[in-house]
């Protein structure tokens, strides 16, 4: 017996054939990534508040100066009418949706909204449409139409997503394959008739995977797109989403700028996301959005001095970068969402830094976003408890890292050669080199990023 499993075992050694359908590893990213996400850094717009006019004609006006400051992808927060059955405040959330096929009229015409889209394309900017396929307003005419479309309490009556405060809105049952094809044709619709170049998926992991992977099979018969999925799950990555929400990364930097901990909680993220995640997948990672918005508000109080180090790691660390609409204006409150509160532009004192972090994004191909960049290498230091240190790139080509994670201020020493070179600072342009017997002294929370010399 034991001669036959020996004779098994040589001969399957002897031919791999028999060994590669079982254990050659397979891989989990089948979607295809369109070329212009290579380097693309995302730009969350709310249209509502975004200009005194709250319109798409006026935020038009904007689209140069966003395309200087270097964004790639404007995400504009949902645009279609919004309901008025269980409104919350005057105008409502525009993530209760009554028509999946119109322009909500408070933001402008269908024809201001394509001149919108185009304007952007012009400048070689996409744009990308929140979609909430989930839910719908109360009043949405689904409700009558299709009221088999909807979600019912035990009594017969439509319902909000159950452990939500979501009153605004009555949840879809994904049961219905009805439901699927009316909701698959409405995201193909907005590609197809305006141009649209993806979508940004409101609570992703609320609706079924199989719906989302027929969904974006549909669009990609139409162009390539990109889909950013808010949620954080693996598998999406797999035939539907190019990118998901990095909600780890925000709390491991919250946690570590409110407990003065040090650097453990942001090096245990990006270890989790090397071992656990595919490198293909792209993390969305940010330090504001719409669910947390302010810069001198809700952004300073989280990350207090820590703030311009959580932007700069966002851009040069693994992850594709999302700015919020305000932060380069420095944004000074908290916006409301159900109220027209219109953002005050002006020069703010971080717009430079994110226009130098976008072009370095975009000249370093080893920070390219997933596939396309390249993994971070950790370069141990004398104050690994408080600093992390990494490079990312092939020699010749690297970016090399350092951030203080801590209030703490440090003179870093460095343990290994990983990161030795001739460079410049990225930031500044002053020339460095690292030999083997450097020091770098960091201010609390201070970081520098320095640029390989070919």
């Amino acid at each position: 017996m034991r001669r036959g499993f020996a004779l098994l075992a040589a001969a399957m050694l002897a031919s791999p054939a028999l060994a590669e359908p079982v254990y050659t590893p397979r891989t989990l990213v089948e979607v295809t990534n369109a070329e212009w996400t290579r380097d693309a850094v995302l730009y969350q717009l709310n249209t509502r508040q975004f200009t005194p006019e709250g319109t798409f004609a006026a935020a038009q006006d904007h689209l140069p100066r966003l395309a200087a400051m270097g964004v790639d992808i404007i995400w504009l927060m949902p645009i279609h009418p919004i309901g008025e059955v269980n409104r919350k405040g005057t105008l409502g959330s525009p993530y209760a949706v009554r028509d999946y096929r119109a322009v909500n009229p408070e933001l402008g015409t269908e024809a201001e909204f394509r001149a919108f889209v185009n304007e952007a394309h012009r400048l070689g900017l996409k744009v990308i449409l929140d979609w909430v396929a989930n839910h719908s307003a109360y009043d949405n005419p689904l409700t009558v139409s299709h009221p088999g479309w909807y979600t019912r309490t035990p009594e017969g009556a439509l319902m909000s997503p159950q452990g939500t405060d979501w009153s605004d809105v009555a949840d879809f049952d994904y049961s219905q394959p009805g439901l699927r094809r009316y909701m698959t044709e409405s995201l193909v619709y907005w590609v197809r008739e305006f141009g649209i170049d993806g979508y940004r998926a409101d609570v992703a992991g609320y609706v079924p995977l199989d719906f989302w992977e027929t969904a974006r099979a549909e669009l990609d018969t139409v162009k390539p797109v990109f889909m950013l999925a808010e949620w954080e799950q693996r598998d999406l990555h797999a035939r539907a989403f190019d990118a998901t929400y990095g909600w780890g990364w925000k709390e491991a930097m919250q946690r570590l700028v409110k407990d003065g901990s040090g650097a453990g909680a942001m090096r245990g993220y990006y270890a989790g996301q090397a071992e656990t995640w595919p490198h293909a997948a792209l993390r969305m990672v940010y330090t504001d959005n719409h669910d947390q918005n302010s810069w001198d508000g809700v952004a300073a109080e989280i990350y207090g001095p820590a703030y311009e180090a959580a932007i700069a790691l966002s851009f040069v660390g693994s992850g594709l970068p999302l700015i919020y609409n305000g932060q380069e204006a420095d944004l000074a409150r908290q916006l409301e969402f159900f109220e027209r509160d219109p953002i005050a532009w002006r020069e703010g004192k971080h717009a430079a830094l994110f226009a130098r972090l976008i072009a370095l994004k975009t000249e370093a191909g080893a920070l390219h976003n997933g596939r396309y960049g390249a993994p971070m290498v950790e370069v141990p230091t004398n104050a690994t408890a408080d600093v992390y240190a990494f490079t990312r790139g092939q020699a010749g080509e690297r970016v090399f890292a350092v951030f203080n994670l801590s209030p703490r201020p440090q003179t870093v020493t460095f343990e290994r050669a990983r990161h030795h070179g001739r460079y410049s600072d990225a930031l500044n342009g002053d020339a460095a080199a690292f030999t083997g017997s450097e020091t770098l002294d960091l201010a609390p929370w201070g970081y520098r990023i320095f640029k390989e010399n070919k």
